[in-house]
């Protein structure tokens, strides 16, 4: 794959005539899928795909389209030819794009990390092992990702990886079952079971009589699946430097009187330790650390290049969307060992799901329990909870009520598989709370 892309844009190059440039995205993968339910192997498969999105440029028009290619030069090059002559004729029709930045220095890198994993076929047999003797349902993405920038400048950019993701619940029935994933670089037997009884454990108290509980505000922990689902509501737009400069943000109070968060909540976009490239699709290359939200205080945001142009400021290699792709949240002090018994009384939260915002300018989200969520007493476990709705704001729950965050953090590694797979992460602490407000 890293030979074909070169070649691609060597190809590319000789198509060029006259005052034009172009830019092209590769994205490909060499991916193994294995569908499990009821403990069983229920649809196994490999995938190998390229797609090109391909960049004409003349000045400040440009024109770009997208498709799947063969991997072999000798047969992709009358597809590659006649993508070209079509964006060549569009390029006179369309206007001038007054925002349109790209990347003119040449900075080529190159990362290719070796695999670590162990055949996929290993895998799952050990997960076979384990998982026959339950009502096991899940899926299993392993295998090497790629991604390459080129453009007429002569950069070059190239990007190889290869991870697992293990996305899996145990059904307990009744709506009832408990949710994990396992996901990362290197596969690890002991990690592996370590979650897989954590699970089971569980699982056997879901069969216990549900309880529900009167709304009102509780003391809860949120393990780091659950903060994830919160904390990925910031990429609506939250660190986006567009939209807080056009007041849609989030988290507007945070820059514009100075909301600040609790101290102990610190933010980046780590794409030095994340999946994705640390190049994006014009070519500008990202830092390996970003800090957005430092010591409680907002200290950064995602600026795309049309930003950067239309604000006069320098891009720090977000796309367009000026999402995050790599969320690192700093751990705290408080063991996982010990959450239950800091908990005290309270909710165990696994899981959330149906996010939204009910108030964005406050950053007050609404949203579900889902999967294995517990009502604690006295440092123990007691019973499922039904599902319950809640709505608080981030400000409150990661300012004044905020207890405390976990010393160990969780890679989540995003499970979209649709089109392609996914090359987002977050690496999370579990987060301890007090007055979570619960409203149904």
């Amino acid at each position: 794959m890293h030979d074909f892309f070169y070649e691609l844009a060597k190809c590319l190059e000789n198509q060029i005539k006259g005052n034009e440039h172009f830019t092209c995205w590769f994205s490909a993968e060499d991916s193994d899928f294995v569908r499990f339910n009821r403990g069983a192997i229920r649809q196994p498969g490999q995938v190998r795909q390229i797609y090109l999105n391909l960049q004409l440029i003349n000045g400040l028009r440009h024109a770009n389209c997208s498709t799947t290619l063969e991997g072999n030069l000798d047969a992709d090059h009358e597809v590659i030819d006649r993508l070209v002559l079509g964006l060549r004729n569009q390029l006179a029709d369309l206007p001038k794009d007054p925002h349109w930045l790209i990347s003119t220095e040449v900075r080529s890198t190159e990362l290719i990390a070796s695999t670590r994993l162990p055949p996929t076929s290993a895998i799952v047999d050990e997960i076979m092992r384990v998982a026959q003797a339950y009502d096991f349902v899940g899926i299993l993405a392993a295998g090497p990702i790629y991604r390459g920038f080129a453009n007429s400048y002569g950069q070059r950019n190239w990007h190889e990886t290869t991870s697992f993701n293990l996305d899996w619940s145990l059904y307990q029935g009744n709506d009832m079952a408990v949710k994990a994933a396992y996901a990362g670089f290197d596969w690890d037997s002991a990690t592996f079971k370590e979650k897989f009884i954590s699970v089971v454990s569980q699982f056997d108290i879901l069969k216990r009589e549900p309880i529900e509980l009167k709304l009102g505000a509780y003391r809860a922990y949120l393990a780091p699946t659950a903060f994830g689902e919160m904390v990925g509501m910031l990429n609506w737009d939250g660190l986006s430097e567009k939209s807080l400069r056009t007041k849609q943000s989030s988290l507007r109070r945070m820059r514009d009187e100075g909301l600040r968060l609790d101290s102990a909540i610190s933010l980046c976009e780590n794409t030095a330790q994340g999946m994705s490239p640390g190049f994006q699709t014009e070519g500008f290359i990202k830092p390996g650390c970003i800090t957005l939200i430092d010591n409680g205080c907002l200290a950064g945001s995602m600026i795309s290049p049309r930003t950067a142009k239309e604000y006069g400021m320098a891009t720090n290699g977000a796309e367009d969307s000026e999402t995050l792709v790599s969320i690192d949240v700093q751990p705290g002090e408080l063991p996982m060992s010990q959450v239950l018994g800091e908990l005290d009384t309270g909710i165990h939260i696994s899981n959330l799901w149906y996010l939204n915002y009910s108030d964005r300018s406050n950053c007050r989200i609404t949203g579900m329990t889902r999967f294995a969520t517990f009502w604690v007493d006295n440092g123990e476990i007691k019973a499922p909870l039904k599902v319950m709705r809640f709505d608080d704001s981030l400000f409150r729950l990661l300012g004044k009520n905020l207890i405390g965050l976990t010393q160990e953090r969780e890679l989540l590694i995003d499970s979209e598989s649709y089109g392609q797979r996914g090359t987002k992460s977050m690496r999370l602490p579990g987060v301890l709370v007090k007055d979570f407000n619960f409203v149904l």
